[in-house]
């Protein structure tokens, strides 16, 4: 294992300025302060008023939580704000960066609506996250779907190729954009330099919702990121691995052939979508969290390492297999994320769903994602988890399948035939319908089984008997959700209100 911070091609050396934190650092003098603070926030950051609060989260944070606009943290240009945006675009190689506070849902509905400026047609991956549906109901655009490929023994969706791409945009030639994510829940790495090139070539910019990938390239084990293999708008959700606060995120600009175009787009787009009141605390969190990554080549070893040792003891013990062990067989993945642990759980007689559950229960052991057959453990960059106990607890996990039952060769349902744009679909009148009169109707809304959030149903398609089998199946999971529904249990599905079916 590499623990030099000696960083290769595809790693930014970290600078002087990288060791400091102007916004924190701003933020925390400013709460030193002695203030009579008669502005919002109402807490006026007294814990002797708001003992609740107080004892919730602290007299720090709310001492640190503190409007916009004001002098000497975020006001005028040159602020502490302005270099620490400086600051973070230098570290991830961007032109520009922008801090986000509603997360990497923010930054895809954003770049959806700046390709919105570019075209009519947006060319997406079918596996992208349920905000980057969102934005396209916000955009009013055509999706041209890519279907990236799946492991029909897992049941999960990896990435799409160069070649696949490069098909799409052809019988697209008027598109805005190319819209792919990378990497996976499950730690597949897509071949973005290949995918660069296609758009590129093709006249259109590639934009990558790089939100589990906010850790690369700050270390030669972790893959290289979007930016530094051609992308030109990166969303980045730093809060997952980077360690900033959940809810605080990033969108990158690169400096290539489409920035001149787009970064006032990105700007104008910003302005729409970001909370005129904008947390401090996460803010602050993005400032200490690039000040950390740009800094902890040596702490992110011994991240590396504890995820190897993960997998390693697995593999030792023979009763579960490791995913990724199987992604050399899939041509649209290029690389893995090593710090992602994901185990095959139903090759030592559990379910995922249920194993997450038991882990959590009994164990006190919380695993990022769960689908039927698998759970994902991440590590977050520059942590070092009791690996052990991990292990132990996995492996003391009961064996609820039958020996002699082979497993399912699970199956995705396909999507529905498209009968109206997302907008459209979302906007038409529409009225809520028991679950077996849905079948063969035109989704008004967008449905996801969540974890992971990847759409299994988008408005303006039709629902298959497929698609509410799959997502019922979903909700009989010990931890099964779906996002978007009309209600908890699914019963109902919200729908087109056409004449039709009046």
């Amino acid at each position: 294992m590499t623990t030099s911070t000696a960083p290769p091609a595809n790693v930014r050396p970290p600078t002087e300025p990288q060791l400091i934190a102007p916004y924190a650092e701003a933020l925390r003098a400013h709460s030193e302060t002695d203030w009579l603070r008669l502005n919002v926030p109402g807490h006026s950051a007294a814990p002797h008023r708001f003992g609740a609060l107080a004892e919730l989260v602290g007299s720090a944070p709310l001492a640190l939580d503190v409007p916009p606009l004001l002098d000497g943290i975020d006001l005028g240009p040159g602020s502490p704000l302005d270099r620490a945006l400086v600051l973070a675009a230098q570290a991830w190689g961007a032109r520009r960066t922008w801090f986000l506070t509603n997360g990497a849902s923010q930054g895809n509905r954003m770049a959806t609506l700046v390709s919105r400026a570019l075209g009519e047609t947006l060319v997406v991956q079918r596996s992208v996250h349920s905000s980057v549906i969102d934005g396209l109901v916000l955009s009013g655009q055509r999706a041209a779907f890519v279907q990236p490929s799946v492991d029909p023994s897992l049941g999960i969706a990896h990435g799409i190729t160069a070649d696949d791409l490069a098909d799409a945009l052809a019988a697209h030639p008027g598109a805005a954009a190319a819209y792919v994510v990378t990497p996976s829940y499950f730690g597949a790495v897509a071949d973005v330099r290949a995918l660069a090139e296609v758009s590129h070539r093709a006249g259109v910019p590639l934009i990558v919702d790089e939100a589990w990938g906010a850790h690369f390239g700050f270390h030669p084990d972790l893959p290289a990121n979007a930016l530094a293999q051609g992308a030109d708008i990166v969303v980045s959700s730093t809060h997952k691995l980077g360690g900033s606060l959940t809810q605080s995120a990033m969108l990158h600009l690169a400096d290539g052939p489409f920035a001149d175009v787009l970064e006032p787009l990105v700007d104008r787009v910003f302005h729409l979508t970001q909370s005129t009141s904008a947390s401090s605390l996460l803010l602050a969190s993005l400032d200490t969290a690039r000040q950390t990554l740009a800094n902890s080549a040596d702490a992110i070893a011994t991240s590396i390492e504890a995820a190897d040792a993960m997998r390693a003891a697995v593999r030792a013990a023979g009763r579960f297999s490791v995913v990724s062990d199987d992604f050399g067989r899939f041509a649209d993945i290029a690389a893995v994320d090593p710090l992602r642990v994901a185990i095959n759980t139903r090759t030592g007689g559990i379910r995922g769903h249920e194993a997450r559950w038991q882990l959590m229960k009994h164990h006190q052991i919380l695993v990022e994602v769960a689908t039927d057959a698998a759970v994902v453990a991440v590590v977050g960059a520059g942590s070092a988890p009791d690996t052990a106990r991990f292990v132990q607890a996995l492996h003391a996990l009961p064996d609820l399948l039958a020996p002699s039952a082979a497993p399912p060769r699970l199956r995705l349902p396909e999507p529905g035939p498209v009968r109206m744009t997302t907008r459209e679909a979302f906007l038409a009148p529409s009225r809520v319908v028991p679950a077996d009169r849905a079948v063969g109707r035109i989704s008004a809304d967008t449905l996801s089984a969540y974890p992971p959030g990847i759409p299994n149903v988008l408005p303006g398609e039709v629902i298959t008997p497929e698609l509410v089998d799959f997502l019922h199946r979903t909700l009989t999971a010990p931890t099964g959700y779906v996002r978007g529904a009309a209600d908890p249990d699914l019963a109902t599905f919200r729908v087109v209100d056409t004449p039709a079916h009046r």
